[in-house]
């Protein structure tokens, strides 16, 4: 439900996001999700993963389909945090019709933190452990 996730926002569909079959597309639900999370993180934190020493990358991936959503619509995405880790962390992503209380996709997105040049795991970057920090203790 919306109110499970305390981070949410606003996105709209656009003419290429639907399929042939008048909905959106399987992979936009992961560009949408991946949109919303890094938003979030770089606005909240400052991070640059383009130029950041550990960056954050997706180790595994789902999503489970509820509701139809098409263009053109006004979405919302919804983001919190399932687990907490030292090297990774598991979000949860959820995909609501504007004003809808009820989830049109859930996705579940585990990153693993890793050092940018020697590609070794790493620990999570302290900005983002704080960031997790408080978005766990809102949830």
């Amino acid at each position: 439900m919306r109110a499970d996730f305390p981070e949410l926002a606003r996105v709209t569909t656009r003419w290429s996001d639907n399929d042939m079959f008048g909905h959106l597309n399987n992979a936009v639900y992961y560009e949408l999700f991946d949109s919303a999370l890094n938003a979030w993180v770089i606005r909240e934190t400052g991070i640059d993963e383009s130029t950041a020493p550990v960056i954050g990358v997706v180790a595994e991936s789902s999503c489970r389909f509820y509701r139809e959503v098409a263009y053109p619509s006004e979405l919302e995405v919804g983001v919190r945090i399932q687990r907490l880790g030292t090297r990774s962390i598991v979000f949860e992503l959820g995909l609501f019709a504007a004003g809808e209380p009820e989830i049109a996709a859930h996705g579940r997105w585990a990153q693993v933190y890793i050092d940018a040049k020697t590609r070794e795991v790493a620990a999570i970057p302290a900005s983002m452990r704080a960031l997790c920090e408080r978005a766990l203790s809102a949830q």
